[in-house]
């Protein structure tokens, strides 16, 4: 008995509080245990435990550790049950937040206090809490030893807890009571919880067993360069995004870069999800009966993909179900609100164990206890809904890599036929690429929608049934009845969408044309009339983008206007049949519905027309993976058996060869049949041989017929015959790229012996080891015809994947005589050149290729006519150092196709070819014996190309001119980057003098100028109607949302209010999303907010019978409706009148740029101004504007009805405001980043597709395929990196706004229960505080994607701002005489001119007079300025001292159109549009049909073109390219010939054409131009002998002027010596 008397003697004294005071506190006469303080006392003894162990460790083990040593990633690792564990602490926690709110409401039921009832529950949240910290230290520690003081607290918990219960139902207590429910819950989950922790005990034996298991973290963790942690962290950092946080806190300090974002994890890499999807796939091939039936990708899919699906459908669901809770927790708040004041305490004496015992129920009742649920329910199901978005998006990614994966080694395989006869186009695969792989994606990131949304729409509709009866069917009706029209919507936007991109790609087509030929347009004063050309095409796009814009509005007016109808009808015919009036509370629960209901109805069109988009998607690639590979070639060379006699043959040579040969089988040839078979020793003199071969291109007619050749081993073969004759198929018949109609194809190995030579090249390669050698065994060098580049290096072209050796790179480079063009590079052979690169001509692109050839160290080499783009002496030069003497030296190979029959004689074997069969083959020497006609036939060929040989010296060779071209593209940009490199160089060193504060702030401003300057565009009335039309559109909506609450609470006597409707009204997920906020009319928002509120106020007095408030709301309704629909509209129409107007600007400023714009800024950059960037402002700015824009401004309305309903609410509202802030500020910046970062990853994946797609046969003959697989999967890998990254970027966000917007919610309802204002209007304040999570991150990430856009509006006016060239001049167009210059007339008067007034002089005081009628020649050495003189005619350099007077007038005062109206000019490259030969000649239309035959006839073109269909309307391709260079340049004299000026300017117009076209052009020039001034720049002196007047220049100064024969005759004359030296 002492141990009890004590017990109450010490209760006594601190009784008072934790026991009550009532008199049986603390009788223990029953027994202790059967004292209910007594047992709950008992239950705080684990808790105080744990905390007492607990805090020691975390703080000074921990503490101290993790301050001087940030754990790394490194060492974590998750102990056996984690995830488990995760889970039940978390369930734990909120069962003692129940138990604890039952504790306090039962404790305001008692007569005095019993802190008893909730201060252990209390005590159990904070140890569970700690227990969770503790658990997650210890694990990244790896330091299990201390998980027993949990395992001990378990044990301890669970027993106590067993007591309290057993106590319960000693005492008849049931699960009526709901404390007795919660404390089984609780002895259930310790219960668990011991299990786990004996789980680990029993997995990791660290306590109680021998030897402990030592584990290391899984692989992933223990590479630094990962830095994706998501698999890896706890439950909770998964959910919250939690280590995201360095990273995003991070980017405001430096941009994140590439290395920053780290490698992908095993698991996510494209490689692994490949295998994965490639494995499902094949395993339905093997288990079909049909051979026929192709797999289906939906069924790989599932198998491979279908459990995260799952999974993220899960999650989807319960943030479905649990979105139910917020409308069902709002009501009874509402309801509940009046009746919270009677509390009805009851007598002590009949309550067991001396406590009150409360009923579930009960406690729903209490309006505190709501607040709370509604709040943990929102988090919750935030909570989900992110993961289920995060996991289908990774899911997706996953999907893509491995579709690539799949698409790029199909594509390796895909037999030649199916790319050349257009069966599978660069175009198709490129599309699979970009378009098909992103849908399925886009549709893996919707697909839970399709499941969930049914479910989500028939809960909302049987809870609308419940509350109101048949008048919420009436209300379902409508919105289900308007959601055909929505789907209806979207797919004519789709189809709207693809007429824009057609205008628009044939807009850009036209405007590329332009920025090509602009010189030309502006010598002849054409640029207005092809400036209409594509104003036109623009007016067509425009006209499109406005039905696009009108689609587009209707789709946000429905979106916005159906819940409003949905609304209006259900609660008037409410009024009108129920018989029941309409209370708050369900009134109010039912908006919330509709706005529930609203969403997935909305979403379901886009999820639909998603779904449509996969079928097409996965219909076309199907087709593509089932399209025709290149053949298996073991059925081409003989039996199966000849193979085995090889490997057997070979085995005893030594078995490393053996080994080696099938080690390299195993590395490269991943998936991929060997492909050259080894044939016995019979034949190893010959390298390849054709047997009976007849080969095709896929129609079963055989392009090769008859073929019996060999290829004899180690000398120089070569291929000869008429253009079309089979030459190039013949090789790659022999590749194995063609089709094999029968016949086999027979590569020969080299005996051991002779191995050596493979790797003593030159000497120097000897210490290649005898493995590298073999590696090359099977690998064919082949130089394709049309020359293949990757978007690469000069030396990565070269040495295409082969060690480095700088000696024979050296070798190779000398015999292709790449120097002189490498030295013209700007960063020499480090030059990124392809498609992104720089373009170089057709011939240095050809000596790039033949490098690569020449360079790889294989034993067989295949040469496609590699002179076919290079002059005499280059050719000549690649046959004698390349062919014969560097791979002859190593007797390698060689076969040779070529139409350069001089070479012949160099041959050791000729095949000649005629009509795809061979006409003969052996030495020159048998030819000329067995077949003398033939062999005379290429006598009299051969003797006619040596004739060209003498000829050729006098033509400044092809080679000179591409070099020149390119140093002509240096030089200007050049200059372009040194000021561009100043200016950078500034930029740099204002930043070193900010801090790091300025910087940050810098880059997280918001671009509020372009902002403007772009809304000043659409026009200052469009900004009107769309600002004034939206502040309107958000009273309304206030406005029926408070008539709504006025009129129920008008019915029962409890004021209560409904609006969940701006939700319902506006709740639009827009996927493109983001513009500006009107801050600056938040004020006078606000006040109409007020204004509204008095009015109804005051009117609702005056009506006080129900139905008299009908009316009011049909009104407010229907004009909400309307300005719905304004508001939509206004905003697309101001979008299309700010791209119309920035368009027009940006093409009349380019186009009227002084022709020096042209030289210093890359052509690539203009046109992304007219690509990318119009297409941004065309059709992603006025969407996200909108958005921006309503769900600023929806927030705003919210925040404001609840700071009217409850003003303590502004209280809490500063701290949200600044952490909201915070948020936005550093999420902004980094989206920007990784936005960026994931988009400049996308195109170098795109490019290498298209390159791989393009270039095939070299990389099979090569066999290289293993390589382009790695380089791709890297490339994938990269890009799959940054997209998952910014996905999970937004997440954070989204979880953080979202925790957010369940604060305010909270906020909101515990200031309304406490200043316990009218229920109606606490009502109106929840909702639309509910309002406020959904929108929250829609104004963040709409913020963040219009600062991105808005770029491009900064990019278009940074253009806008060029200097135009003047061209009014100072002459009006009347005072110039008709026919002027008549004579032809030219005074030089000391002429000084530069290209920009920053650069020095090219002409310095030039006097010259040139009679009229005067053939004048010009010449000078390169860079003297005798192009510059020919730009100075027209006016287009900056002629700054002196003048020219052209028949009296000097030119620099008349105005451009004109002067350069009445000029003619012939170009060095003859520049052609596309359309017609008409256009062409005469864009105009001044002349008629027989001033432009005689133009033609005259150029000698007349007969050609009449053979046109057509005539002169015949089409001219892009560029003229269906006609030859030649021929251009013909057209061009024809179009200088119809515009009758008697001034004509040649500049270089005889550089780029073969001799016949030249001698054309001379004659022409001395007839038809006999009466007009010809001034001819040459290039060539030899083509100016005749003339009556020569100007020799030399470094922009006029040093010798007279007429050819006397300059010839001074000996030292600089005239002279340029003639001696043919420069």
């Amino acid at each position: 008995m002492s141990t009890k008397s004590n017990f109450s003697a010490q209760s006594g004294d601190m009784g008072l509080s934790f026991c009550g005071n009532g008199t049986n506190a603390y009788s223990v006469g029953k027994g202790v245990l059967d004292n209910g303080c007594f047992v709950d006392a008992i239950n705080l003894v684990p808790h105080v435990f744990l905390l007492f162990i607990t805090f020691p460790i975390l703080f000074i083990g921990w503490g101290s550790q993790s301050s001087k040593v940030q754990i790394h990633h490194n060492t974590w690792l998750h102990f056996p049950g984690h995830n488990l564990r995760w889970i039940l602490t978390f369930t734990l926690l909120f069962v003692h937040v129940c138990e604890i709110a039952e504790g306090i409401v039962s404790n305001t039921q008692m007569e005095s206090n019993h802190l008893h009832l909730f201060m252990p529950a209390l005590m159990g949240f904070i140890a569970a809490t700690t227990s969770v910290v503790y658990y997650h230290n210890i694990e990244t520690a790896n330091f299990p030893k201390l998980l027993l003081a949990l395992f001990i607290y378990w044990i301890l918990a669970f027993i106590t807890k067993m007591i309290k219960l057993w106590k319960f139902a000693e005492a008849s207590l049931g699960v009526q009571e709901l404390r007795f429910c919660i404390t089984a819950l609780l002895v259930v989950l310790y219960g668990l919880l011991m299990a786990v922790e004996i789980n680990v005990i029993r997995v990791r034996k660290y306590v109680f067993f021998a030897n402990p298991q030592r584990v290391k973290p899984p692989e992933d963790l223990q590479d630094l360069g990962v830095r994706f942690l998501q698999p890896f962290v706890n439950l909770l950092s998964k959910a919250t995004y939690w280590w995201m946080n360095p990273l995003i806190i991070g980017a405001h300090k430096r941009p994140i870069e590439l290395k920053k974002i780290g490698k992908l994890p095993i698991a996510m890499r494209a490689l692994t999800n490949y295998l994965r999807l490639k494995d499902s796939y094949e395993e339905q091939r093997q288990n079909t009966e049909d051979p026929e039936k192709s797999p289906s990708i939906w069924k790989s899919m599932y198998r491979a993909f279908g459990g995260p699906i799952l999974l993220s459908s899960t999650f989807r669901y319960m943030a479905d179900l649990l979105g139910f809770a917020g409308p069902l927790c709002i009501s009874g708040i509402v309801e509940h609100l009046d009746n919270s004041t009677e509390i009805n305490r009851t007598k002590t004496g009949n309550m067991p164990l001396g406590v009150y015992f409360m009923s579930s129920t009960e406690l729903l009742q209490n309006t505190s206890v709501l607040a709370v649920l509604l709040f943990l329910a929102l988090v919750l199901q935030r909570t989900f809904l992110q993961a289920s978005y995060y996991v289908t998006i990774e899911t997706g990614i996953n999907l893509r890599g491995a579709l690539l994966a799949m698409i790029y080694n199909k594509m390796l395989r895909l037999s030649t036929s199916n790319m050349s006869m257009g069966e599978m186009t660069l175009g198709q695969i490129n599309n699979l690429v970009a378009i098909e792989t992103n849908q399925l994606m886009w549709f893996l990131f919707l697909c839970p929608n399709l499941w969930a949304m049914p479910v989500q729409i028939i809960m909302g509709v049987i809870l609308l049934y419940y509350l109101l009866g048949k008048s919420a069917l009436i209300g379902a009706g409508v919105i289900l009845l308007l959601a055909p029209v929505q789907y209806l919507i979207a797919t004519k936007l789709a189809d709207t969408q693809k007429s824009t991109l057609d205008y628009s790609t044939d807009r850009l087509k036209k405007t590329t044309e332009i920025l090509k030929g602009i010189k030309l347009l502006k010598l002849y004063a054409w640029e207005n009339i092809f400036c209409d050309r594509v104003e036109e095409t623009r007016g067509k796009e425009l006209t499109s983008l406005k039905t696009f814009a009108l689609y587009t509005s209707m789709s946000i007016f429905l979106n916005a206007a159906i819940p409003i109808a949905a609304v209006l009808a259900t609660f008037v015919t409410h009024a009108y049949i129920e018989e029941v009036r309409l209370s708050p509370a369900k009134a109010f629960a039912s908006l919330a519905l509709f706005h529930i209901l609203v969403t997935p109805l909305f979403l379901l069109s886009t999820v639909v027309r998603f779904a449509v988009k996969a079928l097409v998607s996965v219909q076309k690639l199907s087709e593509f993976l089932q399209s025709d590979e290149i053949g298996d070639d073991s059925w081409r060379n003989g039996d199966m058996s000849m193979s085995l006699e090889v490997g057997k043959k070979y085995k005893y040579q030594g078995d490393t060869t053996a080994f080696n040969r099938k080690g390299r089988y195993r590395m490269d040839n991943y998936e991929q049949p060997m492909r050259r078979q080894l044939r016995p020793t019979e034949t190893e003199d010959v390298a390849v041989q054709v047997n009976d071969g007849f080969f095709t291109w896929g129609s079963n007619l055989s392009t090769l017929s008859d073929i019996n050749i060999q290829i004899p081993t180690g000398q120089l073969t070569m291929i000869v015959g008429q253009v079309g004759c089979g030459k190039s198929s013949l090789l790659l018949a022999m590749l194995g790229e063609m089709q094999t109609i029968s016949g086999k194809v027979f590569w020969s190995k080299l005996p051991d012996c002779e191995i050596l030579f493979d790797g003593n090249i030159s000497g120097h390669d000897t210490e290649l080891s005898h493995e590298e050698r073999s590696k090359n065994r099977y690998s064919v060098a082949y130089a394709t015809q049309k020359s293949w580049l990757l978007n690469a290096t000069v030396e990565e072209n070269i040495t295409f994947g082969s060690p480095f050796n700088k000696q024979r790179y050296k070798a190779v480079i000398d015999a292709c005589s790449l120097q002189p063009d490498i030295d013209l590079l700007p960063f020499g052979d480090q030059t990124e050149i392809g498609e992104r690169g720089i373009n170089l001509s057709g011939g240095q692109r050809q000596r790039i290729c033949v490098a690569r050839a020449l360079y790889q160290n294989t034993n067989i080499v295949f040469l496609d006519d590699p002179f076919s783009a290079l002059d005499i002496h280059l050719s000549d030069h690649l046959m004698q150092e390349g062919i014969l003497k560097f791979l002859q030296d190593d007797k390698r190979t060689v076969v040779l196709v070529t139409h350069k029959l001089q070479y012949l004689i160099h041959a050791d074997w000729i095949i000649a070819m005629k009509d795809g069969s061979v006409l003969r083959e052996g030495t020159l020497k048998d030819i000329q014996t067995h077949d003398v006609e033939l062999y005379e036939h290429w006598k009299t060929l051969m003797n006619r190309h040596d004739q060209e040989l003498e000829k050729e010296p006098e033509l400044e060779s092809q080679t000179t001119l591409e070099r020149k071209t390119l140093r002509r593209a240096f030089y200007s940009r050049e200059a372009k980057n040194q000021i561009d490199d100043e200016d950078e160089e500034e930029e740099v060193e204002e930043d070193e003098d900010d801090n790091m504060s300025t910087t940050t702030s810098r880059r997280s401003k918001i671009p509020w100028k372009m902002c403007c300057s772009y809304l000043s565009s659409g026009g200052f009335l469009m900004v009107f109607l769309m600002v004034s039309s939206k502040l309107a559109k958000h009273s309304v909506m206030v406005a029926i949302d408070y008539w709504l609450a006025d009129w129920t609470s008008s019915n029962s006597q409890s004021q209560s209010l409904a609006d969940s409707f701006v939700n319902a009204t506006n709740y639009t997920k827009n996927f493109n999303a983001t513009q500006i906020a009107e801050v600056t009319h938040n004020c006078c928002f606000l006040f109409e907010i007020f204004y509204f509120v008095v009015i109804l106020k005051w009117s609702s007095l005056l009506f006080l019978q129900h139905h008299s408030y009908v009316p009011v709301f049909i009104i407010l309704c229907g004009a909400g409706i309307a300005l719905c629909l304004i508001t939509s509209l206004t905003v697309e129409f101001l979008g299309v009148a700010a791209a119309t107007n920035l368009h027009h600007n940006l093409l009349n400023k380019i186009i009227h740029a002084p022709i020096r714009f042209f030289d210093v800024t890359p052509l690539g950059q203009i046109l992304n101004r007219f690509s990318a960037d119009t297409n941004i402002i065309d059709q992603h700015i006025p969407p996200t504007l909108e958005s921006l824009t309503r769900s600023t401004l929806l927030c705003l309305s919210a925040i404001g009805v609840i700071a009217f309903v409850t003003p303590a609410f502004l209280v809490a509202l500063v701290p949200l405001a600044v952490a909201f802030y915070f948020i936005q500020k550093y999420f902004r910046v980094a989206s920007k980043d990784l936005q960026d970062l994931d988009d400049s990853t996308q195109l170098p994946l795109l490019c290498h597709f298209s390159e791989t797609a393009e270039g095939l046969t070299t990389i099979r003959a090569f066999r290289h395929e293993a390589r382009f697989k790695q380089r791709m999967l890297e490339l994938t890998d990269t890009n799959n990196t940054a997209y998952l990254f910014l996905s999970a970027a937004n997440r954070w966000l989204e979880v953080r706004t979202d925790y957010l917007g369940a604060v305010i919610v909270l906020t909101a309802a515990v200031a309304a229960i406490w200043t316990s204002s009218e229920s109606g209007r606490v009502g109106l304040g929840l909702t639309y505080a509910l309002t406020v999570t959904n929108y929250l991150n829609w104004v963040v990430r709409n913020l963040a994607d219009l600062e991105v856009q808005m770029a491009a509006v900064k990019k278009v006016n940074s253009f806008l701002s060029t200097e135009s060239e003047n061209y009014e001049g100072s002459m009006d167009v009347s005072q110039v005489p008709e026919d002027w210059p008549q004579h032809g007339e030219i005074e030089i008067h000391d002429l000084c001119v530069r290209y920009d007034s920053l650069l020095k002089p090219v002409l310095k005081h030039v006097n010259a007079h040139i009679n009229p009628g005067q053939k004048v020649g010009i010449c000078g050495r390169t860079g003297s300025g005798k192009s510059s003189l020919s730009l100075a005619f027209f006016n287009m350099v900056d002629v700054f001292e002196g003048k020219i007077v052209i028949d009296g007038i000097d030119i620099c005062k008349l105005p451009l159109q004109t002067l350069r109206s009445r000029l003619s000019i012939i170009l060095q490259d003859p520049v052609l549009f596309s359309g017609s030969i008409r256009l062409n000649l005469d864009p105009e239309c001044t002349c008629n049909d027989d001033r432009l035959w005689e133009a033609l006839e005259i150029a000698q073109l007349k007969n050609m073109v009449k053979a046109l269909p057509g005539g002169l309307d015949a089409v001219v391709t892009e560029g003229g390219e269906n006609f030859s260079v030649g021929q251009r340049q013909l057209f061009c004299l024809a179009r200088a010939f119809v515009r009758k000026s008697s001034i004509l300017i040649m500049d270089e117009a005889t550089a780029s054409i073969d001799m016949a076209t030249e001698n054309i052009l001379q004659k022409v020039v001395m007839t038809a131009f006999a009466d007009r001034t010809v001034v001819t720049i040459a290039h060539l002196v030899s083509s100016i002998l005749e003339a009556e007047q020569v100007l020799v220049f030399s470094s922009g100064t006029l040093v010798e002027c007279d007429s050819a024969s006397n300059l010839l005759a001074q000996e030292d004359s600089l005239f002279s010596i340029l003639v001696r030296t043919h420069k």
